[in-house]
């Protein structure tokens, strides 16, 4: 029996309202398996079916970035099978150089760029596609090591007003495998959440600024598309925390435009 209350109006008819779809897509053949990408691919499965906001199909290679019809290996199509054209959004948590062609790189910068899709990049996707400048323009920065491991620290609130944010105090204490981020501009992206690096060792290996601006999530637009990056989940109990959670899920919503915000560009606050 449908769990859908008997005449509900959205079902007249045998019309069965259509909710949006994200691909979740993880893939790490061409670098390392990093523990937690399984565990957040099902986490952002189970927040949009438990709540209904969305649906989502979970791939862990780059089969479904296209925006063409997607072939077997005997050349025909395959049966079923998605493209760009069928989602909403991508939820992207893939590492290194993950092999796409001419053509897929040209049709996920088109699904941003001019569908007005969105893309939320999620910890070590910010290490991925070095080799592919555009792409690190799209997302606005790109992963420069992590110089303190893992390591607990107080993270800074910049906006509490974002989705996702306002439950959180203006800092919180937090256990991550921090990133440093270079090719970042805030006249650019949007910064939500900063690491408070007035609490760590700046002169250990690898730290290659002495400021304190370590951004660690931001949004930001491109073209017509809405992005969205957050360095926080390297563990796979991460995905567990609730805040955490809460963060990601509603990244997902404001990408996909259930939910607005003010993401001007601002300077680092003093």
């Amino acid at each position: 029996m449908s769990a859908a209350t008997v005449g509900d109006a959205s079902f007249h008819n045998g019309a069965v309202p259509k909710r949006m779809r994200i691909l979740a897509w993880g893939d790490t053949s061409q670098g390392y398996q990093h523990d937690s990408v399984s565990h957040a691919l099902a986490t952002i499965e189970r927040l949009g079916y438990e709540t209904g906001t969305y649906d989502t199909i979970i791939k862990t290679d780059s089969q479904l970035i296209t925006k063409h019809p997607v072939l077997g290996a005997d050349g025909k199509p395959l049966l079923y099978a998605k493209n760009l054209n069928d989602f909403d959004a991508i939820f992207f948590f893939g590492v290194r150089e993950v092999t796409l062609t001419a053509e897929q790189k040209a049709d996920l910068l088109s699904f941003v760029r001019d569908d007005g899709k969105a893309l939320i990049v999620a910890h070590g996707g910010a290490t991925a596609f070095f080799s592919w400048p555009e792409f690190g323009d799209m997302v606005g920065g790109r992963f420069d090591e992590h110089p303190w491991g893992i390591t607990s620290a107080p993270v800074i609130v910049e906006d509490s007003a974002f989705p996702g944010m306002s439950h959180l105090p203006k800092t919180f204490d937090h256990i991550d495998e921090y990133y440093q981020i270079k090719d970042f501009s805030r006249a650019k992206s949007h910064v939500i959440l900063r690491l408070d690096v007035s609490h760590l060792d700046m002169k250990v290996p690898l730290v290659h600024h002495q400021d304190a601006d370590f951004p660690l999530a931001w949004a930001k637009t491109y073209g017509k598309g809405r992005v969205y990056y957050s360095a926080l989940g390297h563990d796979p109990s991460t995905w567990d925390d609730r805040a955490v959670q809460e963060m990601y899920f509603e990244a997902i919503k404001w990408g996909l435009g259930l939910s607005n915000a003010d993401i001007t560009p601002r300077l680092l606050p003093h």
